[in-house]
C-alpha cells in the first residue's frame, strides 16, 4: 500500500459526502491548498509543494 500525499488527502476530504463522512484533514493541509486558485488545487505538484512550505514555515515559526 503506498502512503498518500497531501494531493490526495485535499481530495478524498474535499471530495467526501458531508452527510455521512466525517474526515477531517490537518489545517496546514486546508489553509496552505485553499490559498491556491482552484486550478491550481487540480495539480498534485503545486498542492505538495504549498504544503510543504505551509509546514516548514509553521516549524519554522514554532506553530506544530
Amino acid at each position: 500500500m503506498t502512503e498518500k500525499d497531501s494531493f490526495d488527502l485535499w481530495h478524498e476530504w474535499a471530495n467526501k459526502d458531508p452527510e455521512t463522512d466525517y474526515r477531517t484533514i490537518d489545517s496546514d493541509i486546508h489553509e496552505a491548498v485553499m490559498a491556491l486558485t482552484p486550478e491550481e488545487r487540480k495539480d498534485r505538484a503545486i498542492v505538495n509543494e504549498a504544503v510543504r512550505r505551509a509546514i516548514i514555515i509553521s516549524d519554522d515559526l514554532g506553530e506544530r
